[in-house]
Parts: structure tokens; sequence; C-alpha cells
């Protein structure tokens, strides 16, 4: 059943700040929870998040990190594994779907002592799912605990210059699913979606990185050349089937967004080579190394 038609609406925002509340806005106290509210699938997430805490003996994260193609050796480089939970074992979560991505939840204890949620998989809002669905990673860890989310993924890239394997800081997106995890009247400000704070540290640790503006589609089909002309068009650099959904359920959360690409193949019609899903795995496997330490440099400084 589909939350988004048989959910009541949200409240109306608040007439002198415009806020949600659903919405907790800008990162509060460490270890307090940022999802506040009755927004549909929050519920859910407290629930996912408690049984967290009881299988890893976490009490609270304070920062998750979501692994998509290229980026699953990240977890490791972390810090001391604490516990890994099957996905399966969380509510709300299914195993992926998706060959190279990992069915567990790890708590990664970090060198400052605190926890990282290290997400192996995301729902995908192409494997049939809602968009309340693919909300539920992101409010899961804000019900958790964490402050901050990384959200990383493998996707095609529109510029000639910017070759298979490079790493792609996302500045900006482009939603072209029609679809979003926010229900009813709420209103919730994207201007500065993924944080110019962690966008700087990222630039610090690796001088050399580029921006760009993420382009999510509905997939799973990949796009077709004209699409990927419409989305150089309309001012994308990257496109994929992930990431923009989560970002902004993840904004709504209270959560500040830091989001990074693996460009794992030109988009379709700018290389003459059919795309298919072994190069984009193929891709990940030859960068996962290299962008799995710059990414676990990143986070070891948020």
């Amino acid at each position: 059943m589909n939350e988004q038609t048989s959910s009541p609406a949200p409240a109306a925002p608040d007439s002198t700040t415009g806020a949600h509340p659903g919405f907790a806005g800008a990162p509060g106290v460490a270890g307090e929870s940022r999802l506040v509210g009755d927004h549909p699938g929050f519920a859910e997430a407290r629930q996912a998040a408690a049984a967290i805490a009881e299988a890893t003996g976490v009490p609270e994260h304070r920062i998750a990190v979501v692994l998509g193609s290229g980026w699953g050796g990240t977890g490791a480089l972390l810090g001391e594994e604490v516990a890994a939970v099957p996905l399966a074992d969380v509510p709300g979560f299914h195993a992926p779907q998706v060959p190279g991505h990992s069915a567990v939840i790890r708590s990664v204890r970090l060198p400052d002592g605190t926890h990282a949620l290290v997400f192996g998989s995301r729902t995908h809002f192409y494997e049939s799912r809602s968009a309340q669905d693919v909300a539920h990673t992101v409010r899961t860890a804000a019900a958790a605990g964490a402050s901050v989310v990384v959200l990383t993924n493998g996707c095609g890239g529109l510029d000639p210059a910017i070759a298979p394997g490079t790493p792609v800081v996302i500045s900006d997106h482009i939603n072209l699913t029609g679809a979003t995890p926010l229900v009813g009247a709420t209103f919730v400000d994207l201007t500065d979606l993924y944080s110019p704070r962690i966008r700087a540290i990222a630039r610090e640790v690796d001088p050399s990185l580029t921006e760009g503006v993420y382009v999510q589609f509905s997939g799973p089909q990949y796009e077709t050349p004209a699409e990927v002309r419409m989305a150089r068009t309309l001012g994308g650099d990257l496109v994929g089937m992930s990431t923009a959904l989560d970002a902004i359920a993840a904004r709504h959360a209270g959560l500040e967004v830091f989001g990074i690409s693996l460009v794992t193949n030109p988009g379709a019609g700018i290389s003459e080579t059919p795309l298919s899903h072994a190069e984009v795995v193929e891709a990940g496997r030859a960068a996962g190394p290299r962008i799995s330490r710059l990414l676990a440099e990143i986070v070891g400084r948020i």
C-alpha cells in the first residue's frame, strides 16, 4: 500500500518560520535524534533505529554512510567494526536486488570514539518501491542519532573530460523521477542541500576534486542519448538512478548532507560503447580502493 495516498497529510508549516513539524532544521546536539514529528515513515524509522541499537549494542550513531556502486570498501577503512546486522533483519529494509551491493548494516567505531552507521546498500526507486521506501534509510539514520549522512553512488558522466573512475562531489541535483518522499504541505528549503561545509572539507582532502550537478532519473533503464542531451541542457553533469530522493528526505529529517559520485561510464550517446551494468561494476571495482581511501579521509574530518 502506498503511504502517499493512505496516510493523513501532516500539519501545515509554522506561519512564522515556514518550518514543518517533521523538519528538525540544522543539526542539533550530538546523539539527539533529528527525527521529530509524525510525518509518514517516521514511526517505521524509529522502529528500525531501535532494532539497530539493540542488535549492535550502540545506542546512537553520529554519522551515517550510504554506500553505492564502487564505494563498498569504505566501511572497512573508517574504523573498527563493532557489529554487522543483515538488512533483512531490520524493519522496513530488504535485501538488495543489485549485484555488487552489500546486504548488511555495519556499526563502526570511528577514531574519535563515536560511531558511524554504514549502509551497504540503499533501496532504489526502480525496485518497484515507493519514495517512502527509498527515504527509510536516511530517516533511520536520523532516528539513530546521526547528524550527517554521506550519500554515494555510481553514475554516468556527461562531460567527456571526466573519465570513468573519477569521483565528483555533488553540488546540487535535479530530480526527474516525478516523485518525492515528502507528503502534504511539507515545505523544505533545498537551497544549500549539499553541505558547503563538508564540500570544503572534501576539497581540503583532495584539491583536485571537481563538483557537479546530479540528475536522478527513475530507471531502471539507462537514459537515452536524447535524455542525456536534455540533462546537459538543464545543467546536469552526472546522471543516475538514486541519491536525489534520499537527499530530500535527509534534509527533511534534519541531516547535513554530503554527496559524492563515482563516474563509472559516459552517459548514453557520449561514447559509442553500449551501456551495461557489468561496465558499472567493473569501473567501481577498479576505482574502489582509491575512492574508498578518499571517502574515509573525508569522513574522518567531519
